[in-house]
């Protein structure tokens, strides 16, 4: 389980994730080559005494600091683009869930189930259990088969929203009158947390998001026992 108070990214827990945090890796290091090489040049600049006053121009270096950023801009711009190809493609999803927003909470449905959903409030302070993780844990978890692609679709009842799982590289904005629609897998089972991440109103930080990525077998268990209780 991803700890929702580290430092940095989270844990991945999906394949578009681990891309990401790839990519990050990639366009950091990138970034710190270029820092170190700019801060080299600053200090020989400052600390020679050596200076040339006939020098007007040099088409050489022009060429060269013209074409090395474009092959760097190219180097980020590639592996970007395959992954955001990746996040939207959507090839035969094995569960469709779609996800309303409201104030101050989410709610679920289970397309493919005829009467399976339910509302996700998060737990007050004073009823959490040893364990359980304040302004996050939620009453009703969203239960998903892992190694299975989830297909969302992602709207708002009343204002904007947007639901969001840092573990499993998912951000959708949820728009009222709007379907938008994003998918996931996620390769591994665990609990992954996450929060509304548009300022929705006074409640805003009241909504969490909570995913729990189960084996197929107890996500069939577990849709059977919510089927019987509805």
């Amino acid at each position: 389980m991803a700890h929702p108070t580290q430092l940095g990214f989270q844990d991945a827990a999906s394949p578009v994730m681990e891309e990401l945090l790839h990519f990050h890796d990639h366009a950091l290091m990138i970034v710190f080559l270029i820092s170190t090489f700019v801060l080299y040049i600053i200090l020989s600049m400052v600390s020679t005494n050596l200076t040339n006053k006939l020098i007007l121009d040099s088409q050489e270096i022009e060429v060269v600091w013209t074409v090395l950023p474009a092959i760097i801009l190219v180097l980020i711009a590639l592996p970007s683009l395959r992954i955001l190809y990746l996040m939207d493609e959507i090839n035969d999803p094995h569960l469709t869930i779609k996800a309303m927003g409201h104030q101050w909470y989410w709610s679920y449905e289970y397309t493919d189930y005829e009467n399976l959903s339910f509302d996700s409030y998060m737990i007050p302070t004073q009823d959490l259990t040893p364990g359980q993780f304040r302004l996050l844990e939620t009453d009703h978890r969203m239960v998903i088969p892992m190694e299975s692609p989830i297909r969302m679709l992602i709207s708002a009842e009343d204002v904007l929203h947007s639901w969001t799982v840092p573990s499993m590289g998912v951000k959708m904005d949820a728009v009222p009158g709007r379907l938008n629609q994003t998918t996931f897998m996620s390769s591994r089972p665990g609990v992954f947390f996450g929060q509304c991440s548009e300022i929705c109103g006074a409640n805003h930080s009241f909504m969490p998001i909570v995913v729990e990525a189960v084996p197929l077998q107890h996500f069939e268990n577990w849709s059977l026992l919510m089927l019987e209780d509805a």
